[in-house]
């Protein structure tokens, strides 16, 4: 494995636009998984925006691309889109094997910049499916689990936790609400 450093200037690129996806339980927790190429590292399903398609079609293709159901209804969206930048570590530096360069997104981002929604939850839990049968790309996360939206804030990587701190602040009263009905 050889490391070159990438020399693209990161702040002229721009960012790939997605979606967002804080999946609530009717217990008020939220799904997180646990990425396929990070261990440790968690985060809430979310993805890329096709060409004209609407962010809330968006939100439940990805959702069943990346845990296998859209058994699931929009409840909240955080209007304007929250940004992220991917870390040097990720970005900067190019992982070669062979003839194949492999860069995140090809190195065409700076990062992402996404619409959040919410959604709860209509099915059980042994409709999520993380096979990647209904993913175009390798399945994405290795496991999963409930937590509180407080709990997962602590499980994210760095470079997204202030996306987190919104969707905390935004989405939290919407878990209080769950737990109340």
């Amino acid at each position: 494995m050889i490391i070159q450093n990438q020399t693209t200037d990161l702040q002229k690129l721009p960012y790939r636009k997605g979606v967002g996806l804080c999946l609530f339980n009717k217990s008020g927790q939220v799904f997180i998984a646990e990425r396929r190429d990070m261990q440790g590292a968690w985060q809430m399903p979310q993805g890329g925006v096709q060409k004209d398609e609407d962010p809330a079609a968006a939100a439940l293709r990805e959702l069943k691309e990346e845990i296998g159901t859209d058994n699931a209804k929009i409840i909240g969206r955080i209007e304007e889109p929250l940004r992220y930048e991917f870390p040097d570590w990720l970005q900067k530096r190019r992982i070669v094997h062979g003839n194949n360069n492999d860069l995140i997104f090809k190195g065409k981002y700076r990062g992402q910049e996404q619409i959040w929604f919410a959604l709860l939850f209509l099915g059980e839990d042994t409709d999520i499916d993380l096979s990647g049968k209904f993913e175009t790309e390798k399945p994405e996360f290795v496991r999963w689990k409930w937590a509180s939206i407080e709990e997962a804030l602590g499980l994210i990587v760095s470079f997204k936790r202030t996306v987190y701190e919104r969707i905390v602040r935004d989405f939290a009263p919407l878990a209080e609400k769950i737990i109340e009905n």
